[in-house]
């Protein structure tokens, strides 16, 4: 064995050019499969942390007959005495972080001849669960829990409707009794989440408010509760079962993010079969002109006894050496080009994206994962030798004859 590696070191080195651009092939290659699979595990982890964060949170009280979907605002539909019964989950359990009850309307705002279809949320502007709305305050102030003509609205959509701090708009919201009810409200603040698609449809009011606009009364859609732990919501969710609501938790609500994912995942293992296919064509071209340079060697080697088998483990060899020097210098390269994108991010221009039930943020940071290194570099790997095959076992099957008069 040993004396198989002193030859295919001595090979390679005879034509280093070539055997570095081979190794570069590789190199280039795994490190942009690399990347690749940072962007979509970022993209993933990205998506899920916002609607978590913004939509669903770990787990939701619903009323037995809330759909979502309807957004309803019958009466039948929403859950009663919500505050008392989000402080007493709160009180019981630990693992919850925040409880708060939200309400949830559709309507529409109007300035002069300009309107635009959005979602309304009553939320308690006191609650942690809706720090993240306060923090992205980026002019004026935010909801105060009092305020009776103050509105929170998206910064895509303020800038859409050309509206400022202190302009007023005019909401049109349904309520529980099937009309709809008419208001101008001030706008207190503007905010972002980085989330064009849910800044640009969603305002806020505060949730005593939107019960009376409404005339949902004392009663909200639902109660949205944040855990310490994503992983705790099925234990506390069999905790919280009781016959007169219903549990839901992220995993449930999340469904379309998880079957994104797996499509995603499969999609790009194609992907990745093909550009490993093209590098490891380099790697098969350079062997094929290995062979054709050292036909009559070929020859020597064979009409001296050494056997089929033998010349054909001493190319799979040299394949495989200039495999490790690609995927050496590809983690390397992959490793660097994801970690600088996960600091600063890929902007991404979400208006034009359609897509619904995801959140996904103005800028995407990859992520680099020890599973995805070491899956894409023995894919690299297996792929290199597999393409490499051919070139060898065209030389241990040359006849020494033929290969000695350099046929």
């Amino acid at each position: 064995m040993y004396q198989l590696f002193k030859m295919a070191f001595r090979d390679l080195g005879r034509n280093k050019r070539r055997t570095l651009l081979s190794a570069l092939a590789v190199t280039v290659g795994l490190g942009m499969l690399i990347m690749m699979s940072g962007v979509l595990v970022g993209e993933m982890q990205g998506a899920l942390k916002n609607t978590i964060q913004l939509f669903s949170g770990h787990l939701q009280i619903r009323g037995l007959n809330y759909d979502e979907n309807k957004i309803s605002l019958k009466w039948e539909d929403l859950i009663e005495s919500p505050q008392a019964l989000a402080d007493t989950v709160k009180g019981q359990y630990p693992q919850i972080v925040d409880a708060t009850p939200r309400l949830v309307a559709s309507g529409i705002v109007t300035r002069g001849e300009n309107s635009r279809g959005v979602q309304v949320i009553g939320i308690d502007p006191d609650a942690q669960a809706n720090q993240v709305y306060r923090q992205g305050v980026i002019e004026g102030d935010f909801l105060a829990a009092a305020d009776r003509e103050g509105i929170l609205i998206g910064q895509p959509l303020a800038e859409k409707l050309s509206l400022a701090v202190g302009d007023q708009i005019n909401l049109l919201v349904n309520t529980s009794n099937g009309d709809v009810q008419e208001q101008l409200f001030t706008i207190r603040g503007i905010y972002t989440t980085n989330t064009f698609g849910y800044d640009e449809s969603t305002v806020f009011l505060p949730i005593a408010k939107a019960q009376t606009i409404t005339g949902a009364e004392d009663r909200a859609s639902l109660i949205f509760i944040v855990l310490k732990d994503k992983e705790q919501a099925e234990t506390v969710a069999a905790a919280l079962q009781s016959p007169d609501y219903t549990v839901v938790t992220w995993r449930d609500m999340n469904a379309m993010i998880v079957q994104v994912e797996d499509f995603a995942g499969a999609y790009m293992t194609i992907f990745y079969l093909i550009v490993l296919g093209i590098t490891a064509t380099v790697v098969s071209n350079t062997l094929v002109m290995s062979v054709f340079e050292r036909t009559r060697e070929i020859g020597i080697l064979a009409a001296i006894g050494m056997k089929g088998r033998r010349i054909l483990a001493q190319f799979l060899l040299e394949a495989a050496l200039i495999a490790t020097l690609g995927v050496i210098g590809g983690i390397i390269f992959g490793g660097a080009i994801t970690y600088y994108f996960g600091v600063t991010g890929f902007p991404m221009d979400i208006s034009k994206m359609g897509l619904t039930g995801i959140l996904i943020e103005n800028r995407i940071y990859t992520v680099l994962t020890l599973d995805n290194v070491i899956y894409l570099s023995v894919l690299t790997y297996i792929v290199t030798l597999v393409a490499s095959f051919a070139p060898a076992r065209m030389a241990s099957r040359m006849e020494p004859v033929e290969a000695l008069h350099g046929k």
